[in-house]
């Protein structure tokens, strides 16, 4: 019998003062249960960080040749692929083909992802945005994480600052340079 995947329900406020976006986010995400807490908590910080119009979810490990997040514009058109963890080179060719802009949140450990990559050939490998998400700040996160959860996220110089109740959690997110 095949596992269902878990409905997770955020109400994020969202002041990102980096992009001027200031927005109430309601977000009903689908976790897998192959799927870790830290990656579902990767998944919705990056969704966070780009949230913009036209983004949304994939339809998940149902269709694995789709970005894990994707901006569209208004014709449907994919503009912006937004993988997370550490995607293979292949995967990143194929990804900068398909959408103008390709960015990658991982919440793994950074060098490793960075010398998985080198020396690989990548479609405009010059434009590629990788990000590495503090691996505390995630842990501290998954650690909270309830199937209906409330909170905001302050973003400035791109440090997050996250408030779930009483509580203040903290950490940053850095643009990783490729050795292209």
């Amino acid at each position: 019998m095949a596992l269902t995947a878990t409905i997770y329900n955020f109400d994020i406020d969202l002041a990102d003062a980096d992009r001027h976006v200031y927005e109430s986010v309601a977000l009903r995400v689908a976790r897998h249960p192959s799927e870790s807490d830290e990656y579902l908590v990767a998944r919705v910080i990056a969704y966070l960080l780009e949230y913009t119009e036209g983004i949304e979810f994939s339809r998940g490990i149902s269709t694995p040749e789709d970005p894990a997040i994707a901006v569209r514009d208004l014709t449907g058109a994919l503009t912006t692929w937004i993988d997370i963890g550490t995607p293979d080179a292949d995967r990143l060719h194929k990804a900068a083909k398909n959408a103008r802009r390709v960015a990658v949140y991982t919440h793994k450990d950074p060098d490793q992802f960075l010398r998985q990559l080198a020396g690989k050939r990548i479609h405009n490998a010059e434009a590629l945005e990788l990000y590495a998400i503090d691996r505390d700040l995630v842990r501290a996160l998954a650690a909270r994480l309830e199937r209906r959860l409330a909170f905001s996220v302050s973003v400035h110089d791109r440090e997050l600052y996250v408030s779930i109740d009483a509580d203040q959690i903290a950490g940053r997110v850095e643009r990783l340079q490729r050795d292209v």
